[in-house]
Order: structure tokens, then sequence, then C-alpha cells
């Protein structure tokens, strides 16, 4: 069993809590945000086994295997 080091960014909106792992893409949400956490997980598990079931994990390797992850703040504007 491979274990691969991930991001997670959860935010509340609403009465939810939103997960989400920016490398892959994939999203979950839950009551609160260790719910959300566990709810991303098992996405994120689901979602790379359906990936190895079509033989697509070899095109995440970079992904999956990068050994530094920055997060930082990122403001924007809109006019």
């Amino acid at each position: 069993m491979r274990h691969y080091s991930l991001t997670a960014t959860v935010w509340r909106e609403g009465q939810q809590y939103v997960s989400k792992c920016p490398e892959l893409g994939v999203a979950s949400c839950g009551k609160s945000p260790d719910r959300a956490l566990d709810a991303l997980r098992e996405a994120v598990e689901l979602y790379l086994e359906n990936a190895k079931t079509l033989g697509m994990l070899p095109a995440l390797k970079a992904t999956l295997n990068a050994k530094h992850r920055f997060t930082a703040p990122l403001e924007v504007s809109l006019s």
C-alpha cells in the first residue's frame, strides 16, 4: 500500500465546511472541519483507486510524489 502526502484546504460556506485537495481538484464537505476532512480523505482515496483502475496513476506521479508543497494567501482584484 502506497501513502501520499497531499494538501487539504477547508473553509466554511454557510452551515457546511468545504474541503478541497488542490493537487487533484477533488472536493467534499461536512458539518464540521473534521468531518469535511474525513469526507475529503475518502473522496481522494476513491479518486486514486479509480485512477489506478483506469491506468492513470502514471500521469499523476509528479503530483503524488512532490516533496515540497507551498501554500500562500493569494489576493486578486476584479474590476
